[in-house]
């Protein structure tokens, strides 16, 4: 995932170009997508049923402009269909409908998520990477 949102590109201009605060939020979330979020968050986070609710995520020490998250993320059993996660995405709110996207990514293999079945993420696997421009 090297997506940034608009939101979170626009913050980090305003700080450091324009000498703005920025504040971060102190947790951030994992939210999962059925459809691309893209940079302005127009797409689709699963249904707000069946159990779904993201889940905060915590990401080790940046080295070579990369890290990844610390630990496990595990999402509740679904009581519901959720749909097929493609995509994933960290906000910086826990509530559903709240907050900003911050960086988004697609999954490497997309999951339909049914009664029954529990998405998790394991530790080292959500990967957040600035690369250089040529």
């Amino acid at each position: 995932m090297s997506n940034i949102s608009d939101h979170l590109a626009n913050e980090l201009i305003d700080h450091f170009l324009r000498n703005a605060s920025y504040t971060p939020a102190a947790t951030v979330y994992v939210a999962l997508y059925t459809t691309d979020p893209g940079d302005d968050d127009s797409g689709s986070e699963c249904a707000n049923s069946g159990a779904y609710a993201r889940k905060a995520v915590t990401f080790s020490a940046a080295a070579s402009r990369a890290t990844s998250n610390s630990g496990d993320v595990d999402f509740d059993e679904a009581t519901g269909s959720w749909g097929t996660v493609s995509h994933v995405g960290i906000k910086d709110s826990g509530t559903y409908g709240a907050g900003n996207l911050l960086a988004h990514g697609a999954v490497d293999a997309s999951k339909a998520i049914a009664s029954g079945d529990t998405a998790s993420i394991a530790a080292g696997d959500l990967d957040f990477e600035f690369t250089a421009s040529a």
